[in-house]
């Protein structure tokens, strides 16, 4: 343990798409949901209500799985941009409590609430007595923010409260849901300690079948293996696993979420594909979703790659290197497009899933050419472009390539859509939902 106690506390929302929908339909409460997409297609749950899960529904599952195990389930394809704003509240909230507060994902966070007695005490209308410790810090704080949730959001909050950032996961998942489990620091170990190693974050389902070969199931066996054996079976990691199963954890909560590694958008049609021309329409769907995203974080990409799955779930990844760092959607598009020409040259098969990605990022202050004005005013037009579509929609301006196309130009396309949520093509509408 670190000299100086931490309070660190994980905050998850609750089934948090479902959650949503059921604000905007009440009539959704206390029946099975499952956001996802249509069952007869090939996406997978993004998250299921508790009352589908009771049927065995976890995220990430296959629609067509999902329905079978629960038949009567409504299966709604959700609404990215509605999830977004609601995120955008929650972590407004969380941000109330302290100035370290890192976001991972739309709907949970770690938030470091060492030294913030005086604003918890402030919010939650306590005196200084009452975050004495910092288990009653977190306790009173953890309330505090679940209150406000629910009254602000209308959903529910789940939070962990530990010393340390896996201990604090750990709680908040034990918490669900609609809960607060605070664990005494110094008792980590206890808590631990009957708990299966796949609880352990970062502990991925390799490292668990790993272990169970070495008979160890618990968090507590885990704990108790020696160093050397664990540095054999995952080299350097090993120690790391050894330590945060034993509940050391002197990780820090950043202030900021580490800057982006890649951008990506990928989706799965709902028939495979093999006309090339709604493959190119896709790609240019994902080009000007992707560029509008590093043109906000003010990031240019080096690197353009291109992933194409088939039938069989064959799945190959095509890069390419540019000579300048670039956020342009043509320069995304036209590079994507010469590696789809490649590899459909290489394998003419139909398509099941395509994607476009980016990495290898440089911050937006690359030297334009002096002499090159069009370059200047191409990438003026872009944050224009940028302004427009985001006060009236992508669709107040579109090129023939998405326009005319069947799948792009149906209604209820988005290709801002993230990977597992609704990220399906040319799929219709589900009953007006």
């Amino acid at each position: 343990m670190s000299e100086t106690p931490r309070t660190i506390m994980h905050v998850d929302l609750d089934a948090f798409y479902v959650a949503v929908e059921q604000v905007r339909d009440p009539s959704l409460i206390g029946k099975p949901v499952i956001v996802g997409g249509d069952p007869d297609g090939r996406g997978v749950a993004a998250t299921a209500s508790y009352e589908a899960r009771v049927f065995g529904v976890r995220s990430g599952m296959p629609l067509r799985t999902a329905r079978r195990l629960c038949p009567q389930a409504i299966f709604l394809r959700g609404d990215y941009r509605a999830y977004g704003r609601v995120s955008k509240l929650f972590h407004g909230i969380l941000r109330d409590y302290s100035p370290i507060v890192q976001p991972m994902g739309l709907d949970e966070a770690y938030l470091d609430l060492t030294g913030c007695e005086p604003v918890v005490m402030s919010l939650a209308g306590v005196s200084e007595a009452e975050v004495a410790t910092p288990e009653t810090l977190g306790s009173v704080a953890g309330k505090s923010i679940r209150h406000r949730v629910r009254e602000d959001l209308k959903i529910a909050a789940s939070v962990g409260v530990a010393s340390g950032r896996s201990v604090a996961k750990i709680a908040s998942d034990a918490a669900k849901p609609d809960g607060l489990l605070v664990v005494p620091f110094g008792q980590e170990a206890e808590f631990l300690e009957q708990r299966p190693v796949r609880d352990l974050p970062g502990l991925g389902p390799k490292a668990e079948s790993e272990l169970a070969r070495q008979g160890v199931r618990t968090l507590g066996q885990l704990a108790a293996l020696p160093e050397s054996q664990l540095r054999s079976l995952f080299g350097q990691a090993g120690r790391s696993l050894a330590q945060r199963a034993r509940g050391f954890d002197t990780e820090a909560v950043p202030a900021d979420r580490d800057p982006a590694k890649s951008v990506s958008r990928e989706g799965t049609y709902a028939e495979d594909i093999v006309d090339r021309q709604v493959l190119l329409a896709t790609l240019r769907g994902f080009a000007e979703s992707v560029g509008a995203e590093l043109r906000r974080s003010k990031m240019r990409t080096r690197c353009v790659t291109l992933k194409l799955r088939y039938g069989d779930f064959t799945t190959i990844t095509r890069s390419h290197t540019l000579d300048r760092p670039a956020f342009a959607d043509d320069v995304l598009y036209e590079e994507t497009a010469a590696l789809l020409d490649r590899a459909l040259a290489e394998d003419g098969r139909a398509v099941r899933l395509i994607g476009l990605g980016t990495s290898n990022f440089t911050d937006d202050s690359v030297q334009l050419d002096l002499f090159n004005s069009q370059e200047q005013d191409e990438e003026v037009l872009l944050h224009n472009i940028d302004r427009l579509r985001q006060k009236y929609g992508r669709r107040v301006l579109e090129t023939g390539l998405t326009f005319f196309d069947e799948n792009s130009s149906d209604e209820d396309y988005s290709p801002d859509r993230r990977t597992g949520l609704s990220s399906q093509i040319g799929l219709k509408k589900e009953d007006g939902r």
